[in-house]
């Protein structure tokens, strides 16, 4: 029951449809890891105030009204419910990693980790041993927070250029941005909702049909989850991509192909004709949902072994179908809670893509948690339903940092990431 005298926010379909498609074997979160240089919190040796990053943080608090909401359900919806922050609880200090790879497991174990609903729906972990004289960061988000993007913006907002507030930020992550264009004029409401109608129904059958033949890609996800980062340098990549009318996102999805196809043939596999990507695109207005995204999906070419024709053909996929996928929006079945449940079910058994990929646009300045530098950035998407295998990739100090997320009985994260980084240098020759 709601505070007298106070109104809660509720949530919008789409940020509930992230609590409801939430589950025990399939956190619904976003992360963003992270390593901190030394400064202010962070001493020479790697030592960490932990106090002055909660100070720090706290100061934030009034102007990010997110970070001390819990989401609590209102009749048959969700609403926003403010409540005490407990700072001891979302920023806190863990146990020392051996190395990139111990804090590429950290990262993966935290994937299979939910975020508890009756909190406020976020966690800053500071991880010692990550590299000499450096900080691990590792920053989880619940998806009804903030989609990537807006994910994005939030950690503007924790981490501006000195660690302290952006006063020039909008004050909220929710607010739209000019990653997407406006959307054109709103069309009737009843021709808008005939075309919903018919545009859910198309997106629903799809689901059912079975796009690709069976693979290790997909299948029931377990619990032990396989996590890899990788480091491509920005500039010679995008001129790699330009020198053949792609983007920086295309490069990322036909390495993304040449990856997969080289863990499925580790394996022993064999490599479908197509390989299906789910990619999300920014929609135009975002209002005050913390989710704003379309989804495009392309299928990207196998057994191409030119990387610039490969490259070109993905280009071309992606030049077709990103505006209908702008145009169509959310996925319609997700707009209630109803249908969300219905969604997460169909998601489990579907054969119509076979991966996750996307690149959120970077922050747009070099940031700091309460001083410290962060050098460097990779985020993580979750994977779920059915789908083995996701990617996600951030632009950031020049380098576009990477991460694969895999289940790790049915694929080698190392694999991927070692593939990723060749198909990257590859397409940076092609400058």
């Amino acid at each position: 029951m709601a505070r007298a005298g106070l109104r809660r926010e509720r949530l919008t379909a789409a940020d509930a449809s992230n609590i409801v498609i939430d589950a025990p074997d399939q956190v619904n979160a976003f992360l963003m890891a992270g390593v901190l240089a030394p400064g202010r919190p962070v001493a020479p040796d790697g030592g960490v105030d932990l106090a002055a990053v909660r100070r720090a943080i706290s100061a934030l608090v009034p102007a990010m009204p997110r970070l001390s909401q819990r989401v609590v359900p209102e009749g048959r919806r969700f609403a926003w419910d403010a409540v005490p922050l407990d700072l001891e609880h979302h920023v806190r200090l863990v146990e020392p990693v051996d190395g990139r790879s111990g804090f590429e497991a950290l990262c993966a174990r935290l994937m299979v980790t939910p975020l508890p609903l009756d909190r406020p729906l976020w966690e800053l972990l500071l991880v010692p041993g990550v590299a000499p004289a450096r900080v691990g960061m590792v920053l989880r988000i619940q998806h009804a927070m903030a989609d990537g993007l807006a994910a994005v913006r939030l950690v503007e907002r924790l981490l501006g250029p000195d660690g302290m507030a952006d006063a020039t930020a909008p004050t909220d992550a929710t607010e739209p941005t000019d990653a997407a264009p406006r959307a054109p004029a709103a069309p009737s409401p009843l021709r808008a909702r005939l075309r919903t109608l018919v545009s859910g129904w198309e997106r629903t059958v799809a689901i059912l049909r079975p796009a690709v033949p069976r693979t290790v890609l997909l299948g029931p996800i377990g619990p032990r989850r396989g996590v890899a980062f990788v480091d491509a340098a920005l500039e010679p990549l995008a001129a790699g991509a330009a020198s053949v009318g792609a983007t920086v996102n295309d490069a990322l999805l036909t390495a993304m192909a040449a990856a997969a196809e080289a863990a499925l043939r580790a394996r022993g596999e064999p490599v479908p004709p197509v390989l299906p990507v789910s990619v999300p695109v920014a929609l135009g207005e975002r209002g005050r949902s913390g989710n704003a995204v379309g989804v495009m999906l392309v299928p990207l070419p196998t057994g191409e072994s030119d990387t610039a024709r490969r490259l070109r053909l993905v280009a071309e996929l992606t030049r077709e179908r990103k505006p209908d996928a702008r145009a169509r929006g959310s996925f319609e079945l997700t707009r209630s809670r109803f249908g969300t449940r219905v969604f997460a079910r169909f998601v489990r058994y579907q054969r119509l893509i076979v991966m996750f990929a996307t690149n959120v646009p970077g922050p747009r300045h070099p940031l700091a948690l309460a001083g410290a530098p962060l050098e460097r950035a990779w985020p993580l998407a979750a994977i779920q339903g059915n789908v083995r295998l996701g990617l996600a990739a951030l632009s950031y100090a020049g380098v576009l940092g990477c991460a694969v997320h895999c289940d790790a009985d049915a694929l080698s994260a190392d694999v991927v990431a070692d593939a990723l980084a060749d198909e990257f240098a590859r397409i940076a020759a092609l400058a």
